[in-house]
């Protein structure tokens, strides 16, 4: 994967380069000497309310999906874990496929609803009038005489 082309999510979906404005600026972490002088760190930004490449659908299956992470419309990934800046970018833009990806994905099938067995409930009817027992054996000592 290039990090000048396009970021295909998955098919039929594919977010065209210009779309992706990156922005780089100093990490902080490993590098030594050279974090203080090279600008590694990459803030990833896809414009998702104003993008004209993702079909209806999609796009507003990502709008009310991904809501409370938009930051006036956009979805913004920040990468700074690797020294170069290409490796950056392109973490940040697997990061970014990764969670439209996610997004995108049909929600799981609702759970049926299931009830204990009969077995199930009477051993559990069973344990229950052993531990009543035990119970009751506890009371007062009543001598025998």
């Amino acid at each position: 994967m290039d990090v000048a082309d396009d970021l295909r999510v998955q098919p039929g979906v594919v977010l065209p380069a210009d779309e992706l404005v990156e922005r780089f600026s100093r990490s902080s972490g490993p590098g030594g000497q050279s974090v203080n002088t090279t600008d590694s760190r990459v803030e990833l930004r896809f414009d998702l309310a104003g993008s004209m490449s993702l079909p209806p659908a999609a796009k507003s299956r990502l709008l009310d999906r991904l809501g409370p992470r938009l930051v006036d419309g956009a979805i913004v990934v920040v990468a700074s874990e690797h020294r170069s800046q290409y490796r950056n970018r392109a973490a940040a833009r697997g990061r970014l496929a990764d969670l439209l990806r996610d997004a995108l994905a049909p929600a799981p099938p609702p759970r049926r609803p299931t009830r204990p067995h009969r077995g199930a409930r009477e051993g559990r009817l069973a344990d229950k009038r052993r531990r009543a027992d035990i119970k009751r054996r506890r009371g007062v000592v009543h001598p025998d005489d």
